[in-house]
C-alpha cells in the first residue's frame, strides 16, 4: 500500500485503521447475513445501505483533499465520516444480536427494545466522539438535563406513544401478526415502532394506531386463547319457514357441515347449528364454526353458506323468502285445501297401520284424521309421565321413545319404541293413570288423539265400543307377552265384559244405550 494511502487511513480513521477496516469486512459480512437470513431486516438495511455509499463518497472526497490535517475541509469530513462509520456498524450489529443471535437462544425481543438499544449505543458513541474532541461531559449533562426537562413537557404526546409502545411489547399484550379490533378496524398487527401500531385490514388498508391509544382503551385480539390454536368463531345467520321443525334443520345441518371437508374450517370444535329466535313467518338459525385463517372469513362464510343451502335442498328445504299476503280468494282457497288434503292424507295412513282402529269404517276413520293433532318433541322430552292421569294417545311417526318404569328401585329401561307403534291406549280408552314414563330419544314426530275425538264417533256407533275393546284386549296381552311378567308396564288383560264395561263408564255410555 502506498505512502500517501497509509497516512491519510491514519489520519481519517479513528485508532488502528487496520482493526477499523478489519470492523467494517465484518459489519458488511453480518449485513449480508441479515440480509440472507432476515427477510424482515431488509428495509433497515437499505438505510444502512445509504449510509455506507455516503460514508464511501466522503472518504472518496477526503482522499481528493488529501491529507492535510490542518486543512479545515478535510477535518469536516474526517469527522463526519467517523461518525457515519459508528452509525452503521452499530446499527448492523444491533441487527445481528437482536434477530440473529438471541433467536439462536429461544429469545425474540421486540422490536422497540431493539430501536432502544441502538438509541442508546448512539448516545454512548456521541459522547465518546465529544469527550475525544476535548469536551467535559458533566457540562454537557447538566445543560442536556435542562434541555430534556423543556423537550419532555413539549414532547408529551410523543413521549406518551413511545412509553406506551414499550408497555405493549413488555407486557406482551399485542404481538406482531395478532390480529386485532379496534373500534371499527379489524387487521393483521404488522408492526409496533416508536409512535404507533400499523394494522394491515382485509381491504389492503394499513391503519395507523396511536401507542396511547391502544393504552388508553379495550381493543380485542382475535382468535387467540391460551393454549388453544389460533381461530375465531363466526356466526352465519339463515332463515326457514314454520313449516320445518327447528329439530330437523339444526339435524340435518349440522350433520352436513361435520362431513363435509371446507376448507379453513376447524374440525375441533366442530361447527353447530342453533335456532336463534321466531321472526315473522320464519325461524332464524345461525351456523357457528370456527375459522383458522382469519384473512379469510367473508369467502369462509359463502362456503358455510353454500353447503347450508345444499343440505336444505336435499331434504327439500328451502331458505325463507320474504312473504307478501296477496288477496286472491281462489287461489287461497286451493291452496289450502291441497295443504289440508294432503295433511289428512298422512294422518290416514298412519291411522291404518294401527291394528286398534281397525274397526272404525273410512268415514270414521277421516273424521277420526281430522282430529289428530301433530306433536313433535325433541330429546329427553317426557312424553307421559307414570302415574299421571291423561286421556290420549299417540301414534309414533317419526324417531323412537323410550318406556321407562319406576318400581321404587329406580328408574328401569323397559322398551324401545318405533315407528308405527302407537302407546297410551289405556289412558285413550279407559281413564288409568300412566303404567310408564314415556321419553323422546332425539328427535320424535308422533299424531296425538284425544278422548273427545273418540267419543265423537262412539256416540254415534255404540256397538263398536266392543270390538274397540277386543282388539285393545288382543293388543296387552301381546305386548304382555313380549315384555314377560312386568305387570307395572302392561296391565293384565281384563275380562272383555268388565273391560267394557269400564270403557262405557269412561265414555259415558251404559248398557241400554243411554
Amino acid at each position: 500500500m502506498s505512502t500517501d494511502l497509509t497516512r491519510w487511513l491514519s489520519g481519517t480513521l479513528p485508532g488502528s485503521w487496520q482493526d477499523t477496516l478489519a470492523l467494517a469486512f465484518v459489519t458488511l459480512l453480518m449485513g449480508l447475513a441479515l440480509y440472507r437470513f432476515s427477510p424482515d431486516s431488509r428495509r433497515r438495511l437499505r438505510m444502512s445501505l445509504v449510509l455506507t455509499i455516503l460514508l464511501f463518497g466522503l472518504l472518496r472526497l477526503s482522499l481528493w483533499l488529501g491529507s492535510d490535517s490542518r486543512a479545515m475541509s478535510w477535518v469536516l469530513l474526517a469527522e463526519v465520516s467517523v461518525v457515519l462509520l459508528g452509525l452503521i456498524v452499530l446499527r448492523v450489529w444491533g441487527m445481528v444480536v437482536c434477530r440473529l443471535v438471541l433467536p439462536v437462544a429461544s429469545l425474540t425481543p421486540p422490536r422497540i427494545l431493539e430501536d432502544i438499544l441502538v438509541a442508546v449505543a448512539y448516545l454512548a458513541w456521541g459522547l465518546v466522539l465529544l469527550r475525544q474532541a476535548g469536551l467535559d461531559l458533566s457540562q454537557i449533562v447538566t445543560t442536556s438535563a435542562v434541555i430534556t426537562a423543556v423537550l419532555a413537557f413539549a414532547m408529551q404526546d410523543t413521549l406518551g406513544n413511545i412509553l406506551a409502545g414499550i408497555a405493549l411489547q413488555l407486557d406482551n399484550s399485542v404481538d406482531i401478526g395478532d390480529w386485532v379490533k379496534v373500534d371499527d378496524v379489524t387487521g393483521r398487527v404488522v408492526e409496533i415502532n416508536w409512535r404507533a401500531t400499523s394494522v394491515e385490514t382485509r381491504n389492503w388498508e394499513t391503519v395507523v394506531i396511536p401507542n396511547s391509544v391502544l393504552m388508553k382503551q379495550k381493543f380485542v385480539i382475535l382468535g387467540k386463547r391460551q393454549g388453544a390454536p389460533e381461530q375465531w368463531r363466526r356466526w352465519v345467520t339463515f332463515d326457514v319457514d314454520w313449516d320445518t321443525l327447528p329439530t330437523q334443520v339444526i339435524q340435518q345441518v349440522e350433520r352436513a357441515l361435520n362431513e363435509a371437508h371446507i376448507p379453513h374450517v376447524a374440525a375441533e370444535p366442530a361447527p353447530n347449528c342453533v335456532l336463534m329466535g321466531f321472526e315473522t313467518g320464519f325461524c332464524r338459525y345461525a351456523v357457528r364454526y370456527w375459522l383458522t385463517d382469519l384473512n379469510l372469513d367473508d369467502p369462509t362464510d359463502s362456503l358455510v353458506r353454500a353447503h347450508v343451502d345444499a343440505a336444505l335442498r336435499r331434504h327439500n328445504v328451502r331458505i325463507a323468502a320474504p312473504q307478501f299476503n296477496v288477496a286472491i280468494t281462489k287461489e287461497n282457497e286451493k291452496y289450502f285445501e291441497a295443504r289440508h288434503r294432503r295433511h289428512i292424507e298422512e294422518r290416514l295412513a298412519a291411522l291404518s297401520r294401527v291394528d286398534l282402529f281397525a274397526p272404525l269404517t273410512e268415514a270414521e276413520r277421516v273424521q277420526l284424521a281430522e282430529q289428530l293433532r301433530f306433536t313433535p318433541f325433541v330429546s329427553g322430552d317426557t312424553i307421559m309421565q307414570q302415574g299421571q292421569v291423561s286421556h290420549r294417545l299417540y301414534i309414533l311417526i317419526k324417531g323412537e321413545v323410550e318406556v321407562w318404569i319406576d318400581e321404587g328401585q329406580g328408574r328401569q329401561l323397559v322398551d324401545v319404541l318405533g315407528p308405527g307403534q302407537v302407546f297410551g291406549e289405556m289412558g285413550l280408552m279407559t281413564g288409568e293413570a300412566r303404567s310408564a314414563t314415556v321419553v323422546a330419544r332425539g328427535t320424535v314426530e308422533c299424531f296425538r288423539l284425544d278422548k273427545d275425538a273418540l267419543q265423537t264417533i262412539l256416540s254415534s256407533r255404540k256397538e263398536l265400543l266392543e270390538s274397540l275393546s277386543r282388539t285393545l284386549e288382543k293388543r296387552l296381552a301381546e305386548r304382555r307377552k313380549r315384555h314377560g311378567v312386568r305387570p307395572v308396564v302392561v296391565p293384565t288383560p281384563e275380562p272383555s265384559n268388565e273391560l267394557v264395561d269400564k270403557m262405557r263408564r269412561f265414555f259415558g255410555m251404559t248398557r241400554g244405550g243411554q
